[in-house]
């Protein structure tokens, strides 16, 4: 997931998937979601965002990162939420 943030149009894109999107619909004034050709979601655009959100400050909670590991020539996704940096320990 990547967030981008265009100040010369105040906008923020959250790019959710990296596939192309096919289809957008507006869902509120200045809100678009953005759907692929089998209809997942793979964006979110949003008209002037500072004027709706704080862009000052991200901050994320608990989120597991997905982990690629192969068993028996089989690639699985877990989480490798142990290889993650234990907050009380960053700088």
């Amino acid at each position: 997931m990547k967030l981008n943030y265009f100040p010369d149009t105040d906008s923020l894109y959250i790019d959710l998937a990296q596939r192309p999107s096919v289809e957008s619909r507006e869902v509120s004034e200045g809100v678009v979601l953005d759907y692929d050709g089998e209809g997942n979601l793979v964006g979110i655009d949003i008209d002037h965002a500072s004027r709706k959100f704080d862009l000052g400050e991200l901050v994320t909670s608990h989120i597991a990162r997905p982990c690629s590991q192969k068993r028996k020539g089989v690639a699985s996704v877990e989480t490798c939420q142990d290889l993650l940096p234990d907050p009380q320990f960053s700088n």
